[in-house]
């Protein structure tokens, strides 16, 4: 049946039953696989043993790169990365590993304690957004637009978070009201459009349902693309970005992008792009 690939993920979302129903066409199979039931550490484990690659596609912010660490020591084509999934997870690492290849990205106050809550106020100045190191789809992000609500605002951080939940980043609120999302293939801009926020909503977050549309591939984005990429290494990516006044941040990195809401905006072939960076990586 040729070449056989795993998505590795909690549930079959919209995404993955398209990349499951296009594998055919190109001659390959590709099946959904439980990451609650992997039971990964023998280098042999059986539930992965058949296939040829996996796609880390879980939701959990800890789960995916677990898995990829375990998946990529047995010996199997890992999609994205173990290394790559790891620094996406982690808001933290991932700004230190773009800065460190220039890209540029949102500037941020790492806060681990009230007092760093407060520092960070300090020097950034309400309004500020805080959001967890670990997470995505927009969630526990947090608009604080003035001071004399930020401490009532991170009691809940403080009271409800457990261990890795409370570290959280101070960014600066920038208030254009748009995001942009990039969808990578391996090496290539597949995608780019705007998202803005709907109804009452501040977040532009795709999964959020927000109003897009299609944008140009203009030479400071795909610029931006190409040193993202060259940075986290070949895959397949979500990058998010603000435009500023001095030209695009980079915001998040996601390593397990969805892409109903960039097709509709975009009209582009996601699958056929996945599948034929697959079938490349496999040849």
């Amino acid at each position: 049946m040729g070449n056989r690939i795993a998505i590795v993920a909690d549930r079959v979302g919209w995404e993955e039953r398209r990349l499951i129903a296009a594998a055919p066409d190109h001659g390959l199979h590709i099946e959904w696989v439980n990451d609650e039931s992997l039971c990964l550490g023998d280098p042999h484990a059986a539930s992965l043993a058949d296939h040829d690659a996996v796609m880390i596609r879980s939701r959990s912010y800890t789960r995916g790169g677990l898995l990829a660490i375990q998946a990529q020591a047995s010996g199997l084509r890992t999609l994205n990365s173990a290394e790559a999934i790891q620094a996406c997870e982690n808001k933290l690492t991932l700004r230190t590993v773009l800065q460190r290849a220039d890209v540029p990205v949102t500037d941020f106050r790492l806060v681990l304690s009230r007092r760093d809550f407060e520092k960070a106020l300090r020097e950034l100045e309400p309004p500020v957004v805080l959001k967890p190191v670990f997470g995505g789809m927009g969630k526990r992000v947090t608009l604080v637009r003035h001071g004399d609500t930020a401490q009532s605002v991170y009691d809940y951080v403080e009271d409800l978070g457990h261990g890795f939940e409370q570290a959280c980043l101070v960014e600066p609120f920038l208030d254009g009201g748009t995001s942009v999302r990039c969808f990578v293939v391996g090496g290539e801009l597949v995608a780019a459009a705007e998202f803005a926020g709907a109804g009452g909503d501040w977040r532009s977050n795709a999964a959020l349902g927000n109003r897009n549309r299609a944008l140009d591939h203009d030479p400071e984005l795909t610029k931006i693309v190409d040193n993202v990429v060259a940075a986290l290494g070949e895959g397949i990516y979500g990058i998010d970005l603000f435009r500023t006044p001095d030209g695009y941040v980079v915001n998040e990195v996601n390593h397990a992008p969805a892409f109903r809401t960039i097709t509709d905006a975009t009209g582009a072939d996601i699958p056929t792009a996945v599948i034929r960076y697959l079938q490349e990586i496999l040849a």
